[in-house]
């Protein structure tokens, strides 16, 4: 996979939720990835289709997707519930439809597919042969973890 895949949802990433939480983020360092299991209890999986295909996660703990949604919708969420859950799904698809902007700018158009939300630590969440390049990006309401598992496309013309 190429690295110039990852920083597209890099840069929409840190202007999405620096943008929705307020505050800084830093972004850890890029490593691969090959374990198909989630290391975190919330992850927003998205796939994308285009001149690119493969899948984005984000993951993180319940409480820095509770923290992140009391933020963004203004109230607070003691349980995770099915609003949260929602709200979670939303970022994930406002960054890699902003991310998408980007992609298509450096050539590579592309479209992506709802979200899903993947519930629990440990779940299987196969990529079959394909690598993940995996950064976090720490926010003021905790870390999030962005997996990018993408290939390019041949193009049919």
């Amino acid at each position: 996979m190429k690295v110039e895949f990852v920083n597209p949802f890099i840069q929409a990433a840190r202007e999405v939720i620096e943008s929705e939480l307020g505050g800084e983020t830093e972004r850890g360092n890029l490593r691969l990835q090959k374990s198909a299991y989630t290391t975190d209890e919330v992850t927003a999986l998205l796939g994308v289709t285009g001149a690119v295909a493969g899948m984005v996660l984000y993951s993180m703990s319940e409480d820095t997707a509770r923290t992140i949604v009391t933020r963004v919708l203004g109230q607070d969420f003691p349980e995770f519930d099915a609003l949260a859950q929602s709200g979670i799904a939303e970022l994930g698809n406002v960054i890699t439809g902003r991310a998408g902007v980007l992609l298509a700018e450096a050539g590579y158009p592309s479209n992506i597919t709802p979200p899903a939300l993947v519930m629990g630590k440990g779940t299987m969440v196969t990529t079959l042969d394909l690598n993940r390049l995996v950064f976090p990006l720490k926010t003021t309401a905790g870390t999030l973890e962005i997996q990018v598992v993408l290939k390019s496309v041949p193009s049919s013309h």
